[in-house]
């Protein structure tokens, strides 16, 4: 038998059908690809977070049966697949079924895969937003709570049901905001909704490429939001570049920049920083910081391989403050011990 070094040869020789996911900073789907060619490590995981890749992998077999590993996997310096622990998943898996890959998945094959030191647990955002994904994408029906968000939406229900919308009907909704009335729904519904309500919609969207409209209503309700809502606001202009620009914009003018806020610009709206002078601010607020925060967001965006150069860069970058000169010292004070 030929060598199993790969989820994707694992999966295939199965002869099951699978998608993969990325759940790390934004939840999506990873064209099939991109994917192989991350498990091949001829190209970096695209968003790591803490120095790892974090995955879910649906698949399933003939019965339709379908299983789901989450699956966190530590990177390189390069931010390539470390090898080793790929190929120890790999290996536990084949010794959990038997060394024969081809033969059908039982649950109770499954069970003992269950606790294996690679898996995590989604926050309860990410897996309601996973599950619509998935559900969509595989053609199923929504969940139970779709209809119940849709009638709170549309103003069907009276405002004070807002505690009775789940999460996970937003979040079918958000994902399927191309289809019927939803998006115009959606947009609607930053004018009536209860702030608890706007506030888990953003947490969908933040995983989400929106619609520009969408995007616009976003943005000036986070102009118009109490200080410490914003960076809810803020996270749901994720997809949109020149949005975040200017959402980073407003919240600096405001002088919000703070750990709480830097951390929401890094984990999602970290493609706002590919622009020079948006860089420039965020870098700039997080110098203000404790010398150990500066040195734990700048360790984990500058693994991000969109943002890498840039980041580099700017450790060399003579227009800068004397506090920021400082925080990069301190910086390479660690980096050398």
């Amino acid at each position: 038998m030929t060598e199993i070094t790969t989820l994707t040869q694992f999966l295939t020789t199965a002869n099951t059908q699978f998608q993969v996911y990325d759940m790390g900073r934004r939840v999506q789907h990873i064209d099939m690809l991109a994917f192989q060619q991350i498990e091949n490590l001829a190209s970096s995981y695209p968003s790591p977070i803490q120095g790892h890749a974090q995955f879910a992998i649906v698949f399933w077999d003939a019965s339709q049966q379908h299983y789901i590993w989450f699956l966190k996997l530590p990177l390189d310096e390069r931010g390539l697949l470390s090898p080793a622990p790929r190929t120890q998943f790999i290996r536990m898996i084949i010794e959990a079924l038997g060394r024969d890959p081809s033969q059908a998945l039982s649950k109770e094959q499954q069970q003992k895969l269950a606790n294996h030191p690679f898996s995590f647990k989604p926050t309860s955002e990410k897996l309601a937003l996973f599950n619509a994904l998935v559900k969509k994408q595989l053609g199923q029906v929504a969940s139970p709570q779709y209809e119940f968000a849709y009638q709170y939406l549309s103003k069907q229900l009276k405002a004070e049901h807002w505690q009775e919308v789940g999460l996970q009907g937003l979040a079918d909704i958000c994902v399927r905001a191309n289809e019927l009335d939803h998006l115009n729904v959606l947009i609607d519904s930053f004018d009536f909704a209860a702030t608890e309500v706007q506030v888990a919609v953003c947490q969908c969207l933040e995983h989400l490429e929106i619609d520009e409209q969408l995007a616009d209503t976003v943005l000036e309700k986070l102009k118009l939001a109490d200080n410490e809502l914003k960076p809810y606001y803020l996270r749901a202009l994720a997809s949109d570049e020149q949005r975040s620009i200017d959402g980073i914009a407003h919240l600096a003018e405001l002088n919000l920049l703070d750990a709480n806020v830097l951390i929401t610009i890094a984990a999602r709206n970290w493609l706002a920083l590919k622009e020079t002078q948006t860089r420039k601010i965020f870098l700039e607020a997080l110098a203000k910081q404790e010398q150990h925060f500066f040195n734990q967001i700048f360790a984990d965006i500058v693994a991000i391989p969109a943002l890498r150069t840039q980041l580099l860069s700017e450790l060399r970058n003579p227009d800068r403050s004397e506090v920021l000169s400082a925080a990069i010292g301190g910086l390479f004070k660690v980096t050398k011990a």
